[in-house]
């Protein structure tokens, strides 16, 4: 056995279990002591923090170190976390998706083949048993674990994408960064066809392929503000600027980043917003928790007049109306 692999096996050996004698360390790896003393100074060179206690009781064993060494996983603990880290993907983790599918994308990038079919057959076959039905259809893992490793690469991809109207198109892109919106994962990359920025929803992209060609990555703008950009006001055919009278950390409490596109105005916040007309945008308006002015356009303060008579003639027609029994 090679001195490499010897520390492999010796490493699993120590993460099998707390503690081991150096006899039963030696005998295991067929080695002597003195062998198995330089084995230990090789692993602690590397990082990993092994402690050695004397007397009848003593032994070897792995303790808590300053940093992160490289963990070797058994089978069965490289598919329970390929799992977990597919849950948390999903959205079973709040706040840790971006994390979750960075790790996965890492884990199943050397994922032997046999594990990888375990981990599909397991989670093929199980759902999730939560409070309501999800807003989205199940994320297709795969493709998200693809998408995560071009970008990683760097490396282009080639897809097929279905936008909101139904329509097909091929893309050939340069991949930068996925964000996490929501329930929804989305790609910022370089459309090499269009010569232009695009943000591609994950899960209408259709078996995205790695072409192996690598590139040098672009300027490019915040892929966050991107595509928060591209949801609150690029979607959509109505376009309006409002004025918010509170300060830029009071509106981002009141306006999630999907909905809208912040920003600073001395001590009072512009709204840019977006909607498929512009009674969307009144209603959103006057559910707000502050002062404001629309900046344009003139349709949006007809239609929040008629929006207010309506209301007013509402609460009119109630006043002194008995409630319902």
């Amino acid at each position: 056995m090679s001195t490499s692999s010897r520390l492999l096996r010796l490493l699993s050996l120590l993460q099998a279990r707390p503690t081991w004698t150096g006899p039963e360390l030696a005998e295991r790896l067929g080695v002597t002591t003195r062998t198995l003393r330089r084995d230990m100074a090789r692993l602690r060179e590397q990082g990993y923090p092994v402690a050695a206690e004397t007397g009848p009781h003593g032994g070897y064993r792995l303790v808590a170190g300053g940093a992160l060494p490289p963990l070797l996983l058994d089978d069965d603990d490289a598919v329970a976390v390929s799992l977990a880290l597919r849950a948390a993907a999903s959205g079973a983790l709040p706040g840790f998706e971006d994390s979750a599918v960075a790790a996965l994308a890492k884990i199943e990038q050397v994922l032997p083949a046999k594990l990888r079919r375990r981990v599909e057959t397991i989670g093929s076959a199980t759902v999730r048993l939560g409070g309501s039905a999800p807003v989205t259809p199940p994320m297709d893992i795969p493709s998200l674990v693809t998408v995560a490793q071009a970008c990683r690469g760097p490396e282009r991809l080639r897809f097929t994408y279905t936008d909101g109207g139904g329509a097909e198109t091929e893309r050939h892109v340069e991949p930068h960064q996925l964000v996490h919106a929501g329930r929804r994962w989305y790609l910022m990359a370089w459309d090499r066809d269009r010569d232009a920025w695009r943000s591609f929803r994950v899960d209408r992209m259709s078996k995205p392929v790695p072409t192996g060609m690598r590139f040098v990555p672009r300027e490019h703008p915040d892929a966050a503000g991107f595509v928060a950009e591209g949801l609150a006001v690029g979607a959509y055919s109505c376009h309006a600027r409002v004025l918010l009278q509170v300060p830029l950390s009071r509106a981002r409490a009141m306006v999630f980043p999907t909905v809208g596109v912040l920003e600073a105005a001395g001590e009072e916040t512009i709204l840019r917003i977006g909607a498929d007309d512009f009674g969307w945008i009144a209603r959103y308006l006057a559910s707000l928790d502050c002062g404001f002015r629309v900046l344009d356009p003139p349709e949006l303060i007809g239609t929040l007049r008629t929006l207010a008579g309506r209301l007013t003639g509402n609460a009119d027609t109630s006043a002194g109306q008995d409630p319902p029994a």
